[in-house]
């Protein structure tokens, strides 16, 4: 569903390898990012060119001499260092999907993997705010189309948090002040409290930041809010500006994320002032999703990023895009029960057999279902009935073939249907007709 959704919208598929080179990684993600970076020791003798000296100097100096690549953190850097290396043979506003898993040294829990699939979907080349709009777009269709009905697709702009701590009196200090709210579902106001302070923000500025705790009503009442709260700041009036482009944008394509509310009575596309995505590189919109029945972090995150490739020489190119998290859609979809009976399905049809004549004669008939594109199988070898009928119902299989003496017969096979219990006596012909 997610990979037609992204082609629907024009995005196509790319794959990037899972190893990048270290320095590739480093310096893109935040401070703590980088310390979620799984290191790859070098190969043969990793410890050849250290010396005692390299060890006192601490893990950082050590790691550069003992490891040079690294397994991918995410999807957006790889393809940023693609876009640069391929900028001669694209073309630009280039869009991509890409569906491959990510490594972080974090600490395992539900909804947190060290090994985990993420479906991204980039487009580069262009500054025009209909692309954040279809993002809005495509993730309300994803999710409602697995089933999904109350989740809140969040969205804020870092220039309203660089306006708003220039508006706090400390101007350029963003990053550490994004980095401490980013945290406040985590560890609520008082801990994004306690962490502005030890990472020198005052007294005085962290003060004036609780009246962004407060903000209520609907987008627009948001929007006036923050417009008193950021004044006549030049980032902060460029976010806001931003934003409401984007609502023009999605009121003109009729979207659903603005016309349909969540169990909250909200509409499912929310401005949230607080959404400072701990990413380094974002600087316009970004976007954090929520389903709000289930307790579980994020399952779907991006934003725009002016210049992620003029870290690879390649300046001046905008891009924005988006992740789903797929084992957390996974884990959502498994507690409300949305995966459709289905969805467990794999063979359609079990061929039963009892003695060697049976499997002779049931081979045959197997190739012939397989051609036909029915997902078929024979037991692969004589048992009790019993334990191959439960071999069925443990898989799901939908259909059984009873294959005996009388059945060689007449030609007759038995198809049983197991969710209803029933069986007829139906040729080959028969029984193909009827399962396609």
């Amino acid at each position: 569903m997610i990979r037609r959704t992204f082609e629907k919208f024009g995005y196509l598929p790319l794959e990037t390898p899972a190893m990048e080179q270290l320095s590739v990684l480093t310096g893109k993600y935040g401070e703590e990012g980088d310390q979620l970076i799984f290191k790859i020791l070098n190969s043969g003798d990793f410890l050849a060119k250290t010396s005692p000296l390299d060890i006192e100097q601490g893990h950082k100096h050590l790691t550069r001499k003992v490891s040079e690549k690294a397994l991918r953190y995410d999807l957006t850097v790889p393809f940023a260092r693609y876009v640069v290396m391929n900028r001669n043979e694209i073309t630009f506003p280039f869009k991509r999907y890409q569906i491959q898993p990510v490594w972080r040294a974090d600490r395992p829990q539900k909804g947190r993997y060290r090994e985990f699939y993420q479906c991204d979907a980039d487009v580069v080349g262009t500054n025009s705010l209909l692309c954040e709009a279809e993002i809005v777009q495509m993730i309300n269709e994803v999710l409602t189309t697995l089933g999904l009905t109350d989740f809140a697709i969040k969205i804020n702009h870092r220039g309203i948090l660089a306006g708003i701590a220039e508006a706090i009196g400390e101007k350029g200090r963003e990053s550490d002040i994004c980095v401490a709210i980013d945290k406040l579902d985590k560890v609520g106001q008082e801990g994004v409290r306690k962490e502005l302070l030890e990472r020198g923000i005052s007294e005085e500025a962290v003060a004036k930041l609780e009246p962004l705790y407060a903000l209520e009503g609907n987008n627009e009442a948001i929007l006036e809010q923050l417009q008193a709260i950021l004044g006549e700041t030049e980032e902060g009036q460029r976010g806001l500006q931003d934003l409401r482009e984007v609502w023009q944008y999605l009121n003109k394509l009729n979207s659903k994320a603005l016309s349909t509310a969540n169990e909250s009575g909200y509409p499912r596309l929310m401005l949230d002032a607080t959404l400072a995505r701990g990413l380094s590189y974002y600087t316009g919109c970004i976007f954090e999703v929520k389903v709000n029945n289930v307790n579980m972090g994020s399952i779907s995150g991006g934003g725009r990023y002016d210049n992620l490739t003029g870290m690879f020489g390649l300046p001046g190119v905008s891009g924005v895009g988006f992740s789903f998290g797929v084992d957390r859609i996974y884990d959502v979809l498994e507690e409300l029960q949305l995966f459709p009976d289905s969805s467990q399905v794999g063979t359609k049809v079990l061929l039963v057999q009892f003695d060697k004549q049976s499997e002779v004669y049931a081979l045959p008939v197997l190739q012939r279902l397989r051609d036909a594109g029915i997902a078929s199988e024979l037991y692969p070898e004589p048992a009790k009935l019993k334990k191959q009928m439960a071999y069925a119902d443990q898989k799901n299989i939908p259909y059984v073939i009873l294959i005996g003496s009388e059945e060689m017969a007449t030609g007759k096979l038995k198809l049983r249907d197991m969710k209803l219990g029933e069986q007829q006596d139906l040729t080959v012909d028969e029984i193909l007709h009827h399962l396609t």
